[in-house]
């Protein structure tokens, strides 16, 4: 794999920024070309916070003569910059991966949290992932907390749902090469529905993308479901 680094003389890889890894999913609305630097930032919140006063401006809030609400334009900036849309300023975060050398089960994560953004509204999603793969033997397996990793530079972009799946599986499907398949679910609520509009409590939504064994067999779809059951 490209951009790889030997630690101390073993086996185990750090990936590096990958331009490929990054660019999963920039049909999303996304028109920054890499990551920002932190003058880049401060710039961009600077100008976001002035538009976002105009914003409200234009729904003749008077936020220049309220204390609650004089810095509001320059927090809801800096929430988008550095939280809500962090991944999509930020380089790839750097993935360890480590030989794998007799394991060919599946390797499940699940309940990793997720916090990002929908869209079409600007509401959140919050919620949960549970991701599986199946390595080769004599191939690379994702160091573990490397999965949230991945699932926190993609959620912290904004998206639908339905392409956040997708763009966190194309990811673990690119990082481990020769797998035998990926699985990832999320199931999250979306303040969409549930503050507006319909402004219906407690609904959930379930997505999922599934390749490989998890496809083509059904014991080995029915595992992963029971593993995200359990």
């Amino acid at each position: 794999m490209d951009n790889n680094k030997i630690i101390n003389g073993s086996s185990t890889q750090i990936i590096e920024l990958n331009p490929e890894l990054r660019n999963i999913g920039y049909a999303d609305g996304i028109n920054i070309n890499g990551a920002l630097t932190e003058e880049e930032k401060l710039e961009m919140i600077d100008k976001a916070a002035v538009k976002f006063g105009e914003f409200l401006d234009a729904l003749g809030c008077d936020w220049k003569n309220d204390p609650n609400s004089m810095e509001t334009p320059k927090r809801v900036a800096k929430a988008y910059v550095n939280d809500l849309w962090a991944g999509r300023y930020n380089a790839f975060p750097k993935i360890t991966t480590f030989p794998n050398y007799e394991y060919d089960g599946i390797i499940f994560e699940g309940n990793i949290p997720i916090i990002s953004m929908c869209s079409h509204h600007h509401q959140t999603i919050m919620g949960k992932a549970h991701i599986a793969y199946i390595p080769q033997i004599n191939q690379e397996i994702i160091g573990l907390s490397k999965l949230n990793r991945i699932v926190e530079h993609y959620a912290r972009r904004g998206a639908i749902q339905e392409n956040l799946t997708v763009r966190i599986h194309d990811a673990i499907n690119k990082i481990v090469e020769n797998n035998k398949g990926v699985a990832v679910m999320i199931e999250a609520s979306h303040n969409c529905v549930q503050c507006r509009g319909v402004g219906h409590q407690g609904t959930s939504m379930k997505t999922s993308k599934l390749t490989g064994e998890f496809i083509k067999s059904n014991k080995t779809r029915n595992e992963f479901y029971e593993f995200v059951k359990s």
